[in-house]
Protein backbone atom coordinates (compact mmCIF):
# COMPACT_ATOMS: atom_id res chain seq x y z
CA UNK A 1 0.00 0.00 0.00
CA UNK A 2 1.60 3.29 -1.06
CA UNK A 3 1.68 6.20 1.37
CA UNK A 4 -0.42 9.33 0.91
CA UNK A 5 2.57 11.29 -0.35
CA UNK A 6 3.40 8.63 -2.93
CA UNK A 7 -0.14 8.83 -4.31
CA UNK A 8 -0.33 12.65 -4.30
CA UNK A 9 3.02 14.01 -5.40
CA UNK A 10 2.35 17.75 -5.46
CA UNK A 11 -0.36 20.31 -6.18
CA UNK A 12 -0.26 21.79 -9.67
CA UNK A 13 -0.07 25.54 -9.30
CA UNK A 14 -0.87 26.95 -12.74
CA UNK A 15 -3.17 29.67 -14.01
CA UNK A 16 -5.74 27.09 -15.10
CA UNK A 17 -5.43 25.20 -11.81
CA UNK A 18 -5.99 28.33 -9.72
CA UNK A 19 -8.95 29.39 -11.88
CA UNK A 20 -10.59 25.97 -11.52
CA UNK A 21 -9.93 26.10 -7.78
CA UNK A 22 -11.72 29.43 -7.38
CA UNK A 23 -14.66 28.89 -9.74
CA UNK A 24 -15.43 25.17 -9.37
CA UNK A 25 -13.88 24.38 -5.92
CA UNK A 26 -11.66 21.81 -7.62
CA UNK A 27 -8.07 21.02 -6.67
CA UNK A 28 -5.48 19.84 -9.21
CA UNK A 29 -2.70 17.41 -8.24
CA UNK A 30 0.18 15.55 -9.86
CA UNK A 31 -0.47 11.94 -8.81
CA UNK A 32 1.28 8.61 -9.22
CA UNK A 33 0.60 7.05 -12.65
CA UNK A 34 -0.67 3.82 -11.08
CA UNK A 35 -2.98 5.60 -8.58
CA UNK A 36 -6.71 4.93 -8.94
CA UNK A 37 -9.50 7.46 -8.45
CA UNK A 38 -10.48 5.81 -5.17
CA UNK A 39 -6.91 6.02 -3.81
CA UNK A 40 -6.67 9.70 -4.82
CA UNK A 41 -10.01 10.44 -3.12
CA UNK A 42 -8.97 8.73 0.12
CA UNK A 43 -5.57 10.45 0.11
CA UNK A 44 -7.03 13.95 -0.35
CA UNK A 45 -9.65 13.37 2.35
CA UNK A 46 -6.96 12.16 4.78
CA UNK A 47 -4.41 14.89 4.02
CA UNK A 48 -6.67 17.95 3.88
CA UNK A 49 -9.57 16.78 6.14
CA UNK A 50 -12.23 17.58 3.50
CA UNK A 51 -15.00 15.64 1.77
CA UNK A 52 -14.48 14.85 -1.92
CA UNK A 53 -17.40 14.78 -4.37
CA UNK A 54 -15.64 13.25 -7.38
CA UNK A 55 -12.24 12.73 -9.01
CA UNK A 56 -11.29 13.04 -12.69
CA UNK A 57 -7.90 11.86 -13.91
CA UNK A 58 -5.91 12.52 -17.07
CA UNK A 59 -2.78 10.81 -18.36
CA UNK A 60 -0.39 13.40 -19.79
CA UNK A 61 2.15 12.33 -22.39
CA UNK A 62 5.72 13.57 -21.97
CA UNK A 63 6.95 16.18 -24.42
CA UNK A 64 9.99 15.81 -26.64
CA UNK A 65 12.98 17.81 -25.43
CA UNK A 66 16.16 18.56 -27.37
CA UNK A 67 19.70 19.52 -26.37
CA UNK A 68 21.48 20.34 -29.60
CA UNK A 69 21.44 17.25 -31.78
CA UNK A 70 20.32 14.97 -28.92
CA UNK A 71 16.62 14.48 -28.29
CA UNK A 72 14.62 12.66 -25.67
CA UNK A 73 11.28 12.67 -23.95
CA UNK A 74 10.13 13.92 -20.58
CA UNK A 75 8.36 11.21 -18.59
CA UNK A 76 4.61 10.60 -18.86
CA UNK A 77 2.62 11.65 -15.79
CA UNK A 78 -0.91 11.70 -14.42
CA UNK A 79 -2.96 14.56 -13.03
CA UNK A 80 -6.14 14.49 -11.00
CA UNK A 81 -8.93 17.05 -10.73
CA UNK A 82 -10.50 16.64 -7.27
CA UNK A 83 -13.86 18.34 -6.77
CA UNK A 84 -14.84 19.07 -3.16
CA UNK A 85 -18.38 18.82 -1.86
CA UNK A 86 -20.29 22.09 -1.55
CA UNK A 87 -19.67 23.87 1.71
CA UNK A 88 -16.15 22.47 2.17
CA UNK A 89 -13.36 24.95 2.87
CA UNK A 90 -10.62 24.96 0.23
CA UNK A 91 -7.15 24.25 1.65
CA UNK A 92 -4.69 27.08 1.07
CA UNK A 93 -1.49 25.50 -0.18
CA UNK A 94 -0.68 28.63 -2.19
CA UNK A 95 -1.42 32.30 -1.80
CA UNK A 96 -3.58 33.48 -4.71
CA UNK A 97 -2.09 36.61 -6.24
Amino acid sequence: MPTLYEIIRRPLITEKGLQVKETESTLVFDVAPEATKTEVKQAVEALFKVKVENVRTANVLGKERRRGKFSGYKPDWKKAYVRLKSGEKLPEYVANY
